[in-house]
């Protein structure tokens, strides 16, 4: 007779100090150019710091510089950064507080913030676009963990989804395609993403300055329950512009 086990996934509970550590570790890589392959519950992502990492990044994914990376940041940060009325910083803070979903926030930012005037140039025009830039939010625990550092430090880290461009999300460490593997100077492997989907989804992108959907995203679905429910906004729907993935 043989037992069933369980595979761990991105949800299973990590020590602090374990997350602490492996996220410093990470910091120091990031910080002297380098990859890293990262554990969320939306999708395995690939992140950098410097113009050397995330220049590595849109050529193993063959990422289009026409697609922005994203900051990895938390509520908090998004309330210093992101320009947009109280009414909609406090909707970022609920959301995450009562609904527990993770999104990314896209909205006009300040540039003059010194988490942002420390950010290379280069790193600044790829992970920003038409004066707004998307922030990842609410992605599990070692996102948090990396969230926090960004504001301990003062230093901001940027990424996406660890694939070869539009070919869908990775789930698990192993089952990211080489090149992007390649890519990495150091992963971290918590199991499988909690929000694994047949359909390759990611994190869903808002765009708040008007609540149009950038990209569906894993919990879109759930996401636009909750917006309506709770302040009567419509995420909306671009034909031909809301990606799938």
């Amino acid at each position: 007779m043989t037992t069933a086990t369980t595979e761990r996934t991105t949800a299973d509970r990590v020590p602090a100090a374990t997350l602490r550590d492996e996220v410093n570790r990470m910091m120091a890589v990031l910080e002297k150019g380098g990859v890293a392959l990262v554990p969320l519950d939306v999708a395995y992502g690939i992140v950098a710091m410097r113009e050397a990492g995330i220049r590595k990044i849109f050529d193993a994914k063959q990422r289009s510089y026409d697609k922005p990376s994203g900051m990895f940041a938390s509520a908090p940060l998004s309330s210093e950064i992101h320009v947009m009325e109280p009414a909609k910083h406090a909707m970022v803070r609920e959301m995450i507080a009562e609904e527990g979903m993770p999104f990314s926030v896209v909205a006009p930012f300040r540039a003059d913030h010194p988490i942002m005037r420390g950010v290379d140039p280069f790193v600044l025009q790829s992970s920003s676009k038409a004066g707004t830039l998307d922030m990842l939010l609410d992605a599990g625990q070692f996102h948090d963990e990396i969230a926090r550092q960004v504001l301990e430090r003062g230093t901001a880290v940027f990424g996406s989804s660890a694939n070869t461009s539009l070919t869908g999300s990775k789930y698990r460490l192993q089952d990211i395609d080489a090149p992007v593997r390649a890519a990495a100077d150091i992963s971290f492997d918590h199991g499988r993403s909690l929000y694994a989907n047949p359909e390759g989804r990611s994190s869903t992108i808002i765009d708040f300055r008007d609540f149009t959907v950038v990209r569906k995203g894993v919990c879109f679905d759930r996401l636009s329950t909750a917006f309506m429910r709770r302040y009567k906004v419509e995420l909306r729907l671009i034909p031909g512009k809301t990606a799938g993935l």
